[in-house]
């Protein structure tokens, strides 16, 4: 907690109507007028995230002649998904540093600070020196600014403001704005002058997000800025000790051996299972939660888990997708060759122009939309029907797929991502006990974690089973754990306690 700051313990319902903004004459889209600033600091970091996320597989797997680092294909696809487990595996200690040191808006606006380092080092060290520093800077500040940045957003909201899921929906929409563009730049860049240049484009990009968020984040309201479980003084001190030493071992570890490139997907796994574990009974433990409060971190367990599964598939998209697009894809459009990282940008144009049907969708159902157990498992169905759908271009060696196909399968995908993704981010800070709400939305982000590095795990499964084995398998036990979900959703709504 800063110097001379007053704890406070406050929950969504506790807000002044600033958060609320009761007045709509200065709104945002009908939202909180200070929904603008976390939308734009947002929209710049995903720009420069999936920018470099774009490249970065090529990079790493590309020959030396063409400019990368001539690693495996698996091997470069698991780095991948173990960089993307360590960005969101990174939100537990952004999440614990705004609960109980810096408040969220302060752990922001540090983590965009770091961000912008990362990109630089990318874009100015050569080679594995300039991959690990960049990727491990990356990771932290993307981290800190994920938990926060919701949780900040969470703090607008009054608990029953009908508005809410809406809001969050629209804050998705400016992430995607950035995912959209950041791959179209880089991919262009990257294919005409080089990949640092790219890198560059993802650095600027970055630098430009952590100044438009200084002018505007004054205007955030002052509960964003509240430690709500501030550490005493000796507590710091231990920690930041537990802190150094942490870091010590793991560049032990590195410097031995012992944490290597081909076991890194595993290593992050293991970290977040059991990371996740010691959330849960650390908050399913804590005395600071009333029955109720327990009840609903009951309840996020199951939606964890469909989370898990969701994001383990959707996640191929910066794995085995852009492996596939590069090798299987007719990359040829109207007579240009496009590059294979605009693939990733497809997505990111099906939430643009879906995200704001949805908002407007779950707004005008009001209490009559879908639970969010029952919106988990349609998603978590959803993408795997999207990975089935592969199986109609499933051929032999050599054989090539229409571009209109990705473009068919990536639509899937955004349907079943606005299922989850924004309800999700919703849910975990309307299901979050008081006084650790930006750590429950990282646990929703641990999910994410989880899912991510598995995702790289599972592109080594796409290179030793037949394609069109992989694709029925993944898709159709997402489509069953879906099924799942949907079916125990009554029990979920229960624990929930009058959250939908």
């Amino acid at each position: 907690m800063a110097s001379g700051d007053t704890p406070t313990y406050t929950t969504s319902s506790d807000l002044s109507p600033q958060g609320a903004d009761a007045s709509h004459k200065r709104s945002f889209f009908g939202q909180p007028r200070a929904l603008a600033h976390i939308f734009g600091v947002e929209m710049w970091e995903r720009f420069s995230f999936y920018g470099m996320q774009g490249i970065l597989i090529y990079y790493l797997y590309f020959s030396v002649a063409d400019g990368g680092l001539g690693m495996p294909q698996a091997a470069a696809a698991g780095i991948v998904g173990a960089y993307g487990g360590g960005v969101y595996l990174s939100t537990v200690l952004g999440a614990w540093l705004a609960d109980r040191v810096f408040g969220s808006e302060r752990v922001l606006f540090s983590s965009a600070i770091i961000i912008v380092c990362g990109h630089v080092a990318l874009a100015l060290l050569p080679g594995f020196v300039g991959v690990g520093i960049g990727l491990i800077l990356v990771a932290l500040g993307s981290g800190g600014l994920k938990a926060n940045a919701t949780s900040v957003v969470g703090t607008l909201y009054s608990q029953d403001d009908t508005r809410r899921d809406a809001g969050f929906s629209l804050f998705y929409l400016g992430i995607n704005l950035g995912s959209f563009v950041g791959p179209i730049v880089t991919g262009a860049l990257q294919s005409s002058v080089g990949f640092h240049i790219g890198f560059g484009a993802a650095a600027v990009g970055m630098v430009l997000g952590l100044i438009q968020y200084s002018i505007g984040r004054r205007g955030l309201p002052a509960s964003a800025r509240e430690v709500p479980n501030p550490l005493s003084g000796a507590g710091r001190l231990t920690w930041t000790f537990i802190g150094v030493v942490a870091v010590a071992v793991v560049v032990g570890l590195c410097l031995t051996g012992v944490i290597r490139a081909d076991n890194l997907p595993g290593i992050v796994i293991a970290v977040t299972v059991l990371a996740a574990i010691a959330y849960f009974i650390v908050l399913l433990t804590s005395r600071k939660l009333d029955a109720t409060e327990r009840h609903r971190v009951f309840a996020f367990i199951p939606l964890f888990l469909a989370s898990s599964a969701f994001w383990s598939l959707y996640q191929q998209q910066f794995t085995v997708i852009p492996i596939y697009a590069e090798q299987r894809l007719d990359l040829n459009l109207f007579g240009w060759a496009i590059p294979p990282t605009w693939v990733q940008s497809i997505n990111p144009i099906f939430i643009i122009l879906l995200s704001g049907a949805f908002a407007a969708l779950w707004t005008k159902w009001g209490a009559r939309q879908p639970s969010t157990p029952v919106k988990f498992g349609l998603g978590t169905a959803g993408v795997g029907v999207a990975f089935l759908i592969f199986l109609i271009w499933s051929g032999g060696e050599g054989a090539t797929t229409p571009f209109f196909a990705i473009v068919l399968i990536l639509f899937v995908f955004t349907i079943a991502e606005l299922l989850i993704s924004p309800v999700g981010l919703s849910v975990s800070t309307k299901l979050a006990p008081r006084s650790m709400r930006a750590q429950m939305v990282a646990l929703f982000f641990l999910s994410i974690a989880l899912g991510s590095a598995v995702s790289g795990q599972l592109a080594s499964l796409y290179e030793s089973l037949p394609e069109g084995t992989y694709f029925s398998i993944i898709g159709g036990i997402a489509i069953v754990l879906g099924i799942i979900v949907a079916a125990i959703s009554p029990w979920v709504r229960g624990l929930m306690r009058g959250v939908r």
